[in-house]
């Protein structure tokens, strides 16, 4: 029996009691992180000082730099051009422009966040849907899936990348190295199913396909210059991100996005409103939190407890973080999750062991995990609050059934692509 310090106790009670109020959803999760590090600093276990060092501002700077540059880009109308492209191109058929916004959902999400992705996907595919006189519900269950799968690809994808890229100086390129396969393996095996579930059974008549032709992609351009700015910043951005690694020089997205700011001459007052504070707010009391129990011992106490129960084995260890990480993402947030299980995984490496494979576990189990129901993500609610706002509500189970077995067999993929690379082939 591990007898717990005074110090220790505490903070583990402020980390389940902020656990507990992010889950049920009665106080904000922002408020309920927020408490947390108030309330750890005034019982005296960390000082203010402490805490603050314990944010990490390189997650947060991304996380700026991502929104205010998207809060510009999306007033171009590049997003809802390549739908209506998308759709012409498939001319009408509904399999075919499921596929094709099925991917570009998650080409978006590799470079977006998640809920922007969806936000701007998701009034197109109704109109789209509501021309050919089908449910647009299929599509937005396929549009979830995609987003959460195509933001397991990169690092600025999904939170739980950036964070772990954050703290661990991977590279844009490292995470398309190590998670990319697995991503297209598991789109890969994404389309056979959509196929079997929803496109063996689409049809529609020949008129209300030539009525998607009557669509002008070019309308939905609202300002060709941004469009054009848009376009070529959207590529500097992701040149950026993919060479910084190579030429040593970290990603200056906060820097990006203040020159789409004065390329695009928009009202700053207007774009700094559309970053998510109460999210960046939300992760800086959280990292806090977790930093409590850093500085009481009680990570380290739990790597150790990790290490004692898998013997340091490799297999074992990567089948336990990519399937925990997947069960638990499906029904809990994945970002306090990974900000737990990332001093843990640092306090193991700092014990000797190689933790390479052990971060790409907690990337692809967490971000996978996202697709197995309706509330393992923020995007699944936004898409599912869309749909329903349109007529069409998308209930919990409707949902489960397909994304929760879909979400098994993304993980297993996912564990055996681990397997293999690591255990297998050894492939560092």
């Amino acid at each position: 029996m591990i007898a717990l310090t005074t110090a220790q106790i505490i903070s583990i009670v402020i980390f389940l009691i902020v656990m507990i109020l992010i889950i049920s959803e009665k106080v904000h999760r922002t408020t309920a992180a927020l408490a947390g590090a108030v309330a750890l600093i005034l019982a005296g276990i960390i000082s203010f000082d402490t805490g603050v060092s314990h944010i990490d501002f390189g997650t947060l700077g991304v996380l700026v730099g991502m929104m205010i540059f998207v809060a510009v880009v999306k007033n171009s109308g590049i997003f809802e051009y390549l739908a209506i492209r998308a759709a012409k191109i498939a001319k009408g058929n509904p399999w075919m422009i499921m596929v094709l916004f099925c991917l570009i959902t998650a080409v978006l999400s590799a470079f977006l966040d998640n809920v922007t992705t969806v936000l701007l996907i998701g009034p197109v595919t109704f109109t789209v849907c509501k021309m050919l006189e089908i449910s647009p519900v299929p599509f937005f269950i396929v549009e979830i899936i995609a987003s959460n799968v195509g933001g397991t690809a990169t690092l600025i994808g999904d939170p739980p990348n950036i964070m772990i890229g954050s703290a661990t100086g991977l590279t844009f390129f490292d995470f398309l190295m190590y998670d990319g396969p697995a991503v297209l393996l598991i789109l890969a095996a994404a389309m056979v199913c959509f196929y079997f579930i929803y496109g063996r059974k689409m049809g529609v008549a020949e008129d209300k396909q030539a009525s998607i032709m009557t669509l002008h992609a070019h309308e939905a351009i609202k300002s060709k210059s941004l469009f054009t700015k848009s376009v070529v910043m959207t590529v500097v951005t992701a040149v950026a991100f993919v060479l910084h690694g190579a030429v040593h020089i970290e990603p200056s997205v906060v820097a990006l996005a203040a020159i789409m700011l004065i390329l695009s001459r928009a009202e700053v007052e207007e774009v700094l409103l559309d970053v998510e504070w109460s999210t960046i707010g939300f992760f800086a009391g959280l990292f806090v939190v977790v930093g409590g129990l850093a500085e009481t011992g009680v990570i380290e106490m739990l790597a150790n407890a990790l290490i004692d129960a898998t013997g340091g084995d490799l297999f074992l260890t990567i089948m336990i973080m990519v399937w925990a990480s997947a069960i638990i993402s499906s029904f809990l947030d994945n970002i306090p999750l990974v900000a737990t299980l990332i001093p843990i995984v640092q306090t193991m490496e700092a014990a000797g062991l190689d933790v390479m494979p052990y971060w790409w576990a907690i990337s692809l189990g967490a971000c996978i995990g996202g697709i197995g129901t309706l509330i393992g993500a923020s995007a699944n609610v936004v898409l599912a609050g869309i749909s329903g706002k349109y007529g069409y509500p998308i209930t919990f189970m409707e949902y489960t059934k397909i994304g929760f077995p879909l979400m098994i067999l993304f993980t297993a993929i996912a564990c055996a692509y681990l397997v293999v690379r690591f255990c297998v082939l050894g492939w560092m």
